[in-house]
Order: structure tokens, then sequence, then C-alpha cells
């Protein structure tokens, strides 16, 4: 039989899928994502072709996608039948994707910028995008604008269009009241965001409540945050070497005063710290990759 032709009708498609029909019905109307051909008694028939799609729509809800901006991403992404096979993408179309995105933001195309980033999500897991795509593209172009490879305006340019990307998804995880509060800041003197924007999705996705506080925070301020919200988890991230220092010395305060505190340092300066200096602070600090997040954290909530 052809993958073209119905074969499985409503209530069988709602078993595979572990959704129910109504629901199927609703997105049908309201979506027009798939058009099941009717039998001669006008019961819906669904296609192999309409069940990779709709299972591919449920991966993404079960991501943290809401069924409209799934959609959005299946219209948008014109590999979709590579997608929908759930064919395991290699390390080499991964990079591919990523240095298609950093030309179009060095082109300051903003709409294939998108076009890009829109593919990435539709192809990948949120959690592969965020860490593979966009945050090796925020470690290359901090590290091409420090050479004096691109201009300020390239790397303003670049961070306003993944900024807005990234704060899209952030706010739409909803957080577990039994895990403890996080706040997440720059670090003293600290204007690039985008690596903390990345790190807080990570807890978000992982259901904790983080207390997002960005850039240009003063540090007395800091003090009345913690005071207020009673955190366990305290996280600062640099980016640039300038401002390692005054972030070192104030995790040392914040380790020193609040006992009950743990405070967890990222970014691109804190990565590239001679040894020396990491073997001093290693206790606060997260590493580079999820998977050195996730340990570093499971080792402290160990004692909460």
């Amino acid at each position: 039989m052809s993958n073209n032709e119905g074969k499985y009708n409503i209530k069988a498609v709602s078993k595979m899928l572990g959704i129910q029909p109504g629901t199927l019905r609703a997105w049908e109307r309201r979506y027009q994502m798939v058009a099941p051909k009717r039998n001669e008694s006008g019961h819906r028939l669904y296609t192999e072709e309409h069940v990779k799609i709709l299972k591919w729509l449920i991966s993404k809800l079960d991501q943290g996608f809401t069924i409209s901006q799934a959609v959005s991403l299946l219209e948008n992404n014109e590999q979709m039948e590579q997608a929908s096979n759930e064919k395991v993408y290699d390390g080499d179309q991964v990079a591919e994707l990523t240095d298609k995105l950093l030309d179009a933001l060095l082109q300051y195309d903003e709409v294939k910028a998108h076009e890009m980033i829109n593919q990435a999500f539709s192809l990948f897991t949120i959690d592969k995008v965020l860490i593979d795509i966009l945050g090796s593209l925020l470690v290359r172009i901090g590290n091409m604008w420090e050479d004096g490879k691109i201009t300020t305006a390239h790397e303003h340019f670049a961070s306003a269009i993944l900024r807005s990307r990234i704060g899209i998804i952030l706010h739409s995880f909803p957080h577990n009241a039994y895990l403890p509060k996080v706040v997440a800041v720059c670090g003293p003197g600290e204007m690039h965001e985008l690596g903390l924007l990345i790190f807080t999705l990570f807890l978000r996705r992982k259901g904790f409540e983080v207390i997002y506080l960005g850039a240009s925070i003063a540090e007395e301020d800091v003090d009345e945050v913690i005071q207020i919200v009673k955190p366990r988890f305290f996280f600062m991230s640099c980016t640039m070497k300038q401002n390692v220092e005054g972030t070192l010395q104030l995790s040392e305060r914040l380790a020193r005063e609040y006992e009950d505190l743990y405070v967890g340092l990222g970014g691109f300066a804190i990565d590239t710290l001679p040894e020396e200096i990491k073997g001093k602070y290693h206790p606060h600090i997260l590493g580079a990759h999820k998977e050195q997040w996730d340990e570093w954290i499971k080792n402290r909530m160990v004692n909460i």
C-alpha cells in the first residue's frame, strides 16, 4: 500500500499519538496542516505521511512549543520531509546551518536570519539549537568582535536578532514550584547577556523558576534581590575579560555572606581563565557544555 493512501481512522491515530480525536479535529480545522481523505462513509482516513507530520508536531509540543508555533515551524521549513523521516543529523549539518546563520547576521539580512533560525528549530530539539547552534554562534561572534574582525554594529545587530528569538521561548515554559528559585545576572560591568539567556532557557527547560536580571545591575541591588527572593542558586555570566576580576570578587563575597546560596559562574571569559585561577574558583565554575551544567546542578541539588 502506498504511503499516500489513507489507512488509519481517527481512533487509530488518536491511540498511536496519545491525543484525543477532538484535538485532532480542532487542529485540522484551525491549521489545515493535514487533510485526511474520507471513505465512503465520510470517516477520516490518515496516510503514513499524515501520521509522520502529526508525530513531528507533537514532538515540538513536548519540547515546549505551542501548537501554533509548531505549525509555523512546519510551514516555514523546506526540509520537512527530512525531519518527518526522523533522520539523524550529524555535526556537519549543524555547522553548515550555523555558518549560514552567521553569514545572514553579518550581512544584516534579518529575513534570512529568521529563516535559518526557523529551519534550525524545525530540524533539531530546542536544547540542540540553543547550545550547539546559537550558543556556539555567540562564542564565534564574541571572538570575531574581540579580534577586530567584525564591527560593533555587527555584534549589536546579531545580538538583537538572537535575543528576540530566545526571549520568545524564555517565557513559554512552566516552572516547578518544588524546585529552588534561581537568580541569573550578568557580572559587574558585563553588557553581553545572550549567553546568560541561553543558560536561563536551559534552567527553565528543567522547571526552575528563574528571576532573570540581565545586564547593568548595581551590586547593591543584587543583595536586595537575594534578600527578597531567597534563591538557592545565583548564576553570573561574564563574556569580556576586563570584567572577570569584578565577577570573581562578587562571587567570593556572595558565597561568603550567604551560606545557603550556591554561586555559579559561566561565560566565555570564565571558560578561558588560566588553569590556576580556574582551580581556585572550581566550585563555582559551571563549565561550557550542557552535560557539565547538568552535573554541576545535580551535585548541589542532593544537598537541598
